[in-house]
């Protein structure tokens, strides 16, 4: 089997012929699913079993469900989990409180995505709090400081695998000062090299057994002033996989946001030349698609190592009663409320 360094989203609630068609072709690692993707808990689970019946195997389907503001399925019909910051919050008065509701918390999201067969999340995220940096971050942060944001995102870690569903730690090497949302332009970090590494890559180090990570869009000027890390080779060998020790499934932030220039298939290019794993392709468009599979490379050697060891972090789903979990995680969350 030759699977496709590439990871793609699709267009709706229902794989059509056309995505049908191309995906068998494409042969891609895994799928990423949106809001536009999900009408409720039947329509889910049958669009997950048709894309792993699609490609014949039981391909990794993630999504991002970190609760708070960046949550894919949504109330009434999906619980409300509480953005990072409360947890973080919580830490400051409450350490071991806040890290047994931040493993509960987790494990309910997995409990939740498996039951619809989703196994992957693209959570938890590990960039620092920076006050007076854009708010694309902002409350999706642990905190302000490296040893509790990899306190919290360890525990984080920790319940998604006991349900059964793989973590991805974004985004590497942190994202946390960026100037910009890099969802519509292309931020710049100009602090020193030394600074960073004290602070927004310290989080990353101190978890980089993780087995999968998320890219940042984000040049990081005192490493290379041309390049963001995605497409850096000087950002993802010497800091990622160097001066970090990430040495798991790097896949890339979404080529389709417009921090990234170039057309699709070069964007995928030079995110590979540069040292990533595969590629993220998000919105559904074909035509995109169409020139990120030009781009990316069958998985074979490290990648395809670092591919498998990710696959096996949604095998071990340890017992768990949901409604005794939810119970604790509120009581423990009345802590943080008062």
């Amino acid at each position: 089997m030759s699977i496709s360094a590439a990871i793609y989203g699709l267009s709706g609630p229902k794989l059509t012929t056309v995505e049908k068609a191309f995906f068998r072709d494409a042969d891609p690692w895994g799928f990423i699913l949106f809001a536009r993707n999900i009408d409720g808990p039947k329509q889910l689970t049958r669009l997950t079993g048709s894309l792993r019946d699609a490609l014949g195997r039981d391909v990794p389907i993630l999504i991002d469900q970190e609760g708070g503001r960046v949550a894919r399925l949504k109330p009434p019909t999906w619980r409300k989990a509480p953005p990072a910051q409360l947890f973080g919050d919580l830490f400051e008065r409450e350490p071991e409180a806040a890290i047994a509701a931040v493993r509960l918390n987790h494990r309910l999201l997995a409990h939740e995505l498996r039951g619809v067969g989703v196994d992957v999340d693209c959570a938890p995220v590990l960039d620092l709090r920076i006050p007076g940096a854009d708010d694309i971050i902002g409350d999706r942060s642990f905190g302000e400081t490296p040893d509790i944001v990899a306190l919290l995102g360890q525990a984080a870690m920790d319940g998604l695998m006991a349900g059964g569903v793989a973590p991805v730690i974004k985004h590497i090497p942190g994202h946390g000062r960026a100037d910009a949302d890099s969802h519509l332009a292309l931020p710049r970090v100009t602090e020193e090299h030394g600074l960073l590494s004290e602070t927004d890559f310290a989080a990353f180090r101190k978890l980089n057994t993780a087995v999968m990570a998320m890219t940042a869009h984000i040049v990081y000027a005192d490493i290379d002033p041309e390049n963001p890390a995605t497409t850096s080779p000087d950002v993802v060998g010497n800091v990622i996989r160097g001066e970090i020790g990430f040495d798991g499934f790097l896949m890339t932030d979404d080529l389709s946001m417009k921090a990234l220039s170039g057309t699709f298939r070069q964007r995928g290019e030079a995110s590979i030349r540069a040292g990533c794993d595969v590629l993220l392709h998000c919105n559904g468009d074909r035509d995109e698609m169409r020139q990120v599979a030009e781009a990316a490379p069958r998985l074979d050697g490290k990648a395809l190592e670092r591919a498998h060891l990710a696959e096996t972090a949604r095998e071990a789903i340890e017992d768990f009663d949901p409604e005794t979990g939810e119970s604790e995680l509120n009581e423990l969350l009345e802590l943080a409320r008062r």
